[in-house]
């Protein structure tokens, strides 16, 4: 089995030793593959009349997976 390449972190959130503050906890944040996700969306919804929730959904993440792809590829 194949595991998706998630592409990292997004927004990772450092931990800060020794500092009383919301840094304390480390977070990995939102993955990159999702960001991308994401983005691909916001645009997709601008036209939504024409694609179904399932076509949104699996053509955002294609399109994720292709960032990814090009990414790994530079």
């Amino acid at each position: 089995m194949n595991a998706t390449n998630n592409g990292g972190s997004a927004f990772p959130v450092p931990y800060a030793a020794g500092i009383e503050s919301p840094l304390m906890y480390p977070s990995e944040g939102m993955t990159l593959r999702d960001y991308f996700a994401v983005r691909a969306m916001q645009g997709m919804l601008a036209a939504a009349e024409n694609y179904s929730t399932d076509d949104l959904v699996g053509y955002a993440y294609s399109v994720a997976d292709a960032m990814i792809k090009a990414r790994e590829a530079r």
